[in-house]
């Protein structure tokens, strides 16, 4: 990897199965060699975010084709409607659920314990991470990775670091355990949940760090703030998804700019890429982890990180201005750093 001034920081939120827009992203960024120093994830973006880290570089894009691979039952006699092929996808997820990932639903039912009611489980995940990501690697190998996650009890955040302890397949099902979507993973004595309940794009452990060097942090939204009015139900439902969430990246950015950083500090420049290419995306879905839908993602997320990486190389995004500064990928201009 080239020697550059600078540290590449990836923040993945959650969202389930839109998570293949992220793995669109890290293609573009493994293509030009722009390879993240450090990884922080929520949710589906702590999962695509250990396939990264727990690999050697030349074999993350197939760790990730293997997991954003088409899930067989495309429906093909509703190809030519795709809105209703991508809610009937979603309507299969919740009842057969995703090989390698959850399933099927009510699976864990019997018997479960009280404090694990769920409609899946995530059992498989925990064998596809075990057998997907090296977690020797993941702990000691040159990508520091950070998973978030929130205590079903106390409500507390929780965050697990490789540079202050030993992460496994635990802490990852932990950081995408939706309730009552997943079940809860307990440990050390404390059952936790998917870090997203608290922050979707988890910044807070990269933002409250300092450093001597300049830091690019790509922050990687799958749910846009900002959206045209919905004209029916379903897309009233999936509007009111997308702003639970997003609303939280944006109250938290705004809560670091607000902090008065110090002007002679390192810059961090943090460079927001929204999956805004929603427009034939239905209520659910998060659950449609249908073969095109990847692919619409996956692509998306491609084609939104090689026009980053052209305004990188363009200089219009200056990296060397110090404090705090915000960029939105899909804005020419850039904010300032705080006052």
């Amino acid at each position: 990897m080239p020697t550059r001034p600078f540290d590449v920081v990836l923040a993945l939120g959650g969202g389930n199965a839109l998570g293949a827009f992220q793995a669109g992203v890290y293609q573009a960024l493994h293509e030009c060699e722009l390879l993240p120093d450090w990884i922080v994830g929520a949710s589906i973006g702590a999962i695509n975010g250990a396939l990264i880290a727990g690999a050697v570089p030349e074999d993350r894009l197939s760790a990730l084709r293997a997991v954003w691979r088409a899930d067989g039952h495309e429906h093909a006699y509703f190809a030519a409607f795709d809105s209703t092929r991508r809610s009937m996808a979603a309507a299969w997820t919740m009842i057969a659920g995703r090989p390698g990932m959850f399933g099927p639903v009510l699976s864990a039912a019997g018997p479960w314990s009280s404090e694990r009611p769920s409609l899946f489980e995530t059992e498989q995940l925990a064998a596809t991470l075990e057998r997907a990501v090296d977690f020797d690697r993941l702990n000691d190998g040159p990508c520091r990775f950070t998973a978030t996650a929130v205590d079903l009890e106390t409500g507390e955040d929780v965050v697990f670091d490789s540079r202050r302890e030993r992460i496994d397949a635990r802490h990852i099902r932990a950081s995408a355990a939706l309730p009552v979507t997943f079940p809860p993973v307990d440990i050390d004595g404390r059952w936790l949940v998917d870090g997203g309940l608290s922050a979707n794009l988890p910044l807070d452990p990269i933002l409250q760090e300092t450093g001597p060097r300049p830091r690019l942090v790509l922050a990687i939204d799958l749910l846009p703030l900002a959206r045209g009015l919905p004209a029916t139900l379903g897309e009233a439902a999936g509007r009111m998804q997308d702003l639970i969430f997003a609303a939280q990246s944006r109250r938290t950015i705004d809560r670091w700019r607000a902090q008065h950083r110090d002007p002679r500090d390192a810059s961090t420049t943090l460079l927001r890429i929204a999956y805004t290419d929603q427009a034939n995306e239905v209520a659910g879905k998060a659950m449609d982890f249908s073969g095109p839908s990847i692919e619409h993602r996956w692509a998306s997320g491609y084609a939104a990180m090689v026009r980053v990486i052209g305004r990188l190389k363009d200089g219009h995004v200056d990296l060397s201005s110090p404090g705090f500064n915000v960029v939105d990928a899909d804005d020419s201009s850039q904010a300032g750093p705080s006052a």
